[in-house]
């Protein structure tokens, strides 16, 4: 294409897959078993990284969250040396200190290539105290404080506090590790940081949340927002969104990345892939759908009586500033009920849970990535299929070499550590 910007970084999912189950009552397996080769294959396709979902209740969505992703990816670091690890990990339930401990040590084993997905949950609040899931607003104040003080525990050794010996060991100046003092709302943290400097000063900061406060905490902090954007005019608006009120608040210029996950429907040919669209339709739980469907709704609605295909009545709809769930997914399902989609296109559309899908020969999905790509609103994008052979084969052998031809996604890494091969801008300097 020879646009002279970045190229499209490619992410493989790696968790959240039901052969888990399997793998967890097979003594011959482990239940890193498929994530293995995933990231051997992710590896040798020259990905750029693999990413671990996560959530806090069990049957919240499938199997996601039946690995804990810190552990899970520190795993798959001793049999990767390229591709950037993306953890998610929630900041409403967990200690600054405890997460750049953690962050910390996955730097180091992976030799820079940790990533950080701050969450604030939308559930799991049963499984850690007796209280209800604190409202959204006192969740993103409490993830503006939990990042403000893990960044600051990541840069508390300063420049040269570490320096080599000449011997293969090092020389510590402990005037050069300082305490950060932080006295916050909700936390109180001495430091410094017991983890020493990371290979990438700080894990690369990714974020999910579209809501108000979500877009508020990833224009101020995020290097990498994770989205649903089931449409290009969804992904122009909140990339302008996002773009200029991050350029308010000081951030470089580009910042933060945009990434999206593509729910692929691949077909070797037109027939086929409106045949496939067409079974995946007729293959619709749609008793199970209506739950899946109110829970994008913010989970407090009963669609259990109502006509499939008819639309939803515009008073079942809730108040965005009623719910205390996932108002960002809220907003995009209550944005396709008002188009006038009935209830059966709405419980088709749920099961990709507001992400962008579509559906083509690896040549029509490639064009469509371009599309986003070329308008600049798509930086990194989750693919997936490695776990499934005939997806595989489209992906490997059909989508991923078409998109280098096009020049839109590189041949090779073009850096040692994750930071680098996002190509981001430099992290602001440490003050002394």
């Amino acid at each position: 294409m020879g646009t002279g910007r970045r190229t499209l970084k490619i992410v493989a999912g790696v968790s959240g897959s039901p052969k888990i189950y399997g793998a967890a009552i097979d003594p011959e397996r482990s239940t890193l078993a498929d994530a293995l080769e995933i990231a051997k294959l992710a590896e040798q396709h020259r990905f750029d990284a693999l990413f671990a979902a996560d959530l806090l209740s069990f049957g919240a969505q499938g199997a996601i969250g039946a690995q804990e992703p810190l552990i899970f990816l520190a795993a798959l670091s001793a049999v990767t040396s390229r591709v950037g690890l993306i953890a998610t990990v929630t900041t409403t339930f967990h200690h600054p200190y405890n997460l750049a401990r953690l962050f910390g040590t996955l730097d180091h084993v992976s030799n820079g290539r940790a990533a950080w997905n701050a969450v604030t949950s939308s559930v799991g609040e049963e499984n850690y105290g007796a209280g209800d899931l604190p409202s959204p607003e006192e969740r993103y104040a409490r993830a503006g404080e939990v990042l403000e003080v893990t960044n600051a525990l990541f840069d508390s050794w300063l420049p040269g506090a570490l320096t080599p010996d000449g011997h293969g060991d090092a020389v510590l100046d402990p005037e050069r590790v300082r305490r950060i003092d932080h006295a916050g709302t909700y936390f109180t943290v001495r430091g410094p940081l017991n983890i020493p400097p990371l290979p990438q000063r700080r894990p690369v900061q990714f974020q999910a949340g579209q809501s108000a406060g979500g877009v508020e905490l990833g224009a101020r902090y995020a290097e990498v927002v994770f989205t649903s954007l089931s449409t290009l005019e969804d992904a122009v608006t909140y990339t302008k969104r996002i773009r200029t009120r991050a350029a308010e608040l000081g951030r470089a210029e580009g910042l933060p990345l945009i990434f999206s996950s593509l729910h692929a429907t691949y077909g070797s040919s037109a027939d086929e892939v409106r045949r496939l669209v067409r079974e995946r339709a007729e293959a619709t739980d749609f008793e199970a759908g209506r739950k899946g469907l109110a829970d994008m709704l913010g989970g407090e609605i009963d669609l259990s009586d109502l006509p499939l295909d008819r639309p939803l009545p515009e008073s079942l709809l809730p108040e965005l500033e009623s719910v205390n769930r996932r108002r960002g997914r809220v907003e995009i399902f209550n944005r396709f009920a008002r188009s006038g989609k009935t209830l059966r296109e709405l419980i088709i559309a749920a099961k990709d849970t507001g992400h962008w899908a579509a559906a083509g020969t690896p040549e029509q999905l490639a064009d469509a990535i371009e599309e986003r790509y070329s308008a600049g609103v798509l930086d990194l994008i989750g693919l997936g299929g490695l776990g499934d052979p005939r997806n595989q084969d489209f992906l490997l052998a059909g989508l991923l070499p078409e998109l280098r031809r096009r020049g839109i996604v590189g041949h090779d890494r073009t850096g040692a550590t994750f930071r680098e091969n996002l190509e981001l801008p430099p992290l602001p300097p440490i003050g002394e």
